[in-house]
């Protein structure tokens, strides 16, 4: 985050990393601008917290101006240690460097500093971008000028990169640049604000500006001007937030988790207000035709983590409703494996931030093959949306806690959105059936809050849980997503050994692992949507029942024939089948932040996640 205004620097940019903190939390650190030539710097190792008491420690009337920068970091190159803290300086301690991303060519600029008798004090690659500005700045045709020498360095670096520059000698202005990682600027009154993520200034200000590609932003106190990493002027999007401070607050929950738990049939609701009108489906930015629709073969889904469970249970709506073949991709293979794509593929790319590093990369190789991309998002003006040729964002809200809960759903929501698009243009429903389908979409909020009342049994259950070794989820059809999903939460949070697998795949070899008293979550479909299948899995249940597993039973309410088979039943509303992932997930999320809490964990920042992955 970098600051210029009328208030005191520090503790508008701690405020601001406060509401950032879930993007990384290996180390924090601030440098304040007084004015008079000085720049102050602080920086610790660890969460915000221990900036905050070392800030406590050494005197927080140090930093006295209103000018100034902050980060917290995600560790990339070097160890979450003080010394590879940010802010960076150079050598003259002049000059102050913040960076996200990866700068990929830092080993040759290294050994060209060193090479010149620079002694670089850290084990990162960022330290390298405040050297050599601190020598285009002191020498040369951009000496002087600091937006000139940060272009200067810019166009030399490789790889993704956000950069926050302050210079001792400037102190009413900060420099940002962005190449494939997130800033956006904030306009205050007498004020400007950059940041990754604009819960660092909602506080202050609901007006932003999104920046482009290769572009870099000067803040003053007065207002900004954006330029190419050429120096020309360049063109950004002004937009309002569209949710305030209250929004990026627990708002009385115990943890962020819960507190989005809970939003989530607003944030459901908010994805689909407004795609329906006069009795057809509307994306948000829709640049592709109905006959670019129609003339769609075949469909990629690519995304990374949760996104790609939204994806695969994006790919039973779509075949089912329009007949098209669907393959969902984990989008860091996606490029890797040259996939066949051509003018009539349609590749799907889904990531909460619109900057996630794999997923950015899948779309431009897509587009690279002429193959059209529409981009789900939940991040306005991201650089996934922005390189695709239509979007959809799904309104989630600000999610803080680094586990997708509310944006998962309203991703899976999208994705619906999506596939009645293409069953739309192609006429493989008709315009009946496709609002029959939305009516159907839109009564989905109602029912995730009925799904939320079984909040307090799934809590009371997680905490009976918390010292298993091992949990086992298991699901079919549309089912079998939602189990990888929920074993995924597991992971992320209680770092318990967890897997989800399709139930039908039990006898060939995952049955091996049940022994005596092993939790089994299984995820039952509709007695009466999929009898079929739902007749197979009690037989499954049985099955594992018989050698000796904890039997827990996401069930739909009314399933009686599934009750002498659960050890716990937890039941959720009846919907139609292939909108079942938006009900049987919630108990899902609940129970893995549950067991993560008995354990003693952080449920908002587990070990060793952030919330947004800009680098590969």
């Amino acid at each position: 985050m970098g600051y210029v205004g009328h208030r005191p620097a520090l503790e508008v940019v701690l405020g601001g990393l406060r509401r950032m903190e879930y993007r990384g939390y290996d180390s924090a650190g601030v440098a304040v601008l007084d004015g008079a030539g000085s720049l102050t710097v602080e920086r610790k190792a660890g969460r915000l917290a221990n900036l905050e008491g070392r800030l406590d420690e050494t005197g927080r009337d140090r930093f006295r101006g209103t000018a100034g920068m902050g980060h917290t970091r995600w560790a990339t190159h070097g160890a979450p240690i003080d010394r590879n803290s940010h802010p960076h300086r150079d050598t003259t301690k002049r000059v102050a460097v913040v960076h996200n991303g990866i700068i990929e060519n830092f080993a040759a600029l290294r050994a060209e500093l060193e090479a010149d008798g620079v002694e670089l004090t850290s084990d990162t690659d960022s330290e390298t971008a405040a050297h050599l500005i601190a020598r285009a700045y002191a020498d040369g045709p951009t000496a002087g000028d600091l937006p000139a020498s940060v272009r200067t360095v810019c166009r030399r670096l490789d790889g993704a990169f956000t950069l926050v520059v302050a210079h001792a000698d400037e102190p009413d202005l900060i420099v940002a640049a962005r190449r494939s990682s997130p800033l956006v600027v904030g306009v205050g009154d007498g004020e400007t604000f950059v940041a990754s993520d604009v819960a660092a200034f909602i506080e202050h200000t609901r007006e932003a500006v999104e920046l482009g590609q290769d572009q870099l932003v000067t803040i003053t106190r007065d207002g900004y001007e954006v330029t190419d990493f050429a120096g020309e002027p360049a063109q950004a999007k002004p937009f309002t937030v569209a949710w305030d401070l209250s929004a990026a607050e627990k708002g009385g929950h115990d943890y962020f988790m819960l507190k989005e738990i809970d939003e989530q049939p607003e944030a459901l609701a908010n994805t689909l207000r407004g795609h329906f009108d006069r009795g057809r489906i509307i994306l948000d930015e829709q640049r592709l035709s109905d006959q670019d629709l129609r003339d769609v073969d075949k469909v990629f889904v690519v995304a990374c983590g949760t996104a790609y469970h939204s994806g695969l249970i994006a790919k039973y709506a779509i075949e089912h409703w329009t007949r098209l073949p669907v393959e969902v991709e984990l989008a860091s293979e996606f490029r890797y494996r040259d996939p066949v794509l051509d003018r009539d593929t349609l590749v799907v790319a889904i990531s909460q931030s619109g900057e996630t590093a794999d997923t950015l990369e899948a779309v431009r190789h897509a587009r690279a093959q002429k193959a059209r991309v529409l981009a789900i998002c939940n991040t306005n003006g991201a650089q996934i949306p922005r390189e695709s040729d239509a979007v959809l964002y799904t309104h989630a809200g600000p999610e803080v806690g680094v586990a997708a809960t509310k944006t998962f759903l309203a991703q899976v929501a999208a994705n619906y959105l999506v596939g009645l698009a293409l069953a739309q243009a192609r006429g493989t429903k008709y315009p009946d059936e496709v609002a029959r389908e939305f009516a159907e979409l839109e009564a989905m909020p109602a029912a995730v809050q009925k799904a939320l009342s079984t909040v307090e049994q799934v809590r009371e259950l997680g905490r009976k849980l918390a010292d298993a070794k091992a949990l086992l989820f298991l699901g079919r059809h549309v089912g079998f997503p939602v189990a990888l999903e929920g074993a995924l939460k597991l992971k992320e949070l209680a770092y318990m050994h967890a897997e989800g697998f399709a139930a039908g795949e039990l006898k060939h070899g995952p049955i091996a692992l049940i022994e005596e008293g092993l939790p089994v979550v299984v995820v039952m479909p509709s007695p009466k949507g999929r009898a079929v299948l739902h007749a197979k899995m009690v037989s499954n249940i049985s099955e594992i029942q018989a050698r000796g597993a904890r039997t827990i039973v996401i069930a739909e309410e009314g399933d009686d024939t599934v009750r002498p088979y659960a050890d716990e039943l937890v039941e959720i509303p009846a919907v139609p089948t292939l909108l079942q992932p938006l009900v049987s997930s919630v108990p899902l999320q609940v129970l893995a932040a549950e067991i993560a809490r008995a354990r003693g964990y952080d449920v908002d920042k587990p070990r060793n996640l952030a919330k947004s992955v800009t680098v590969e």
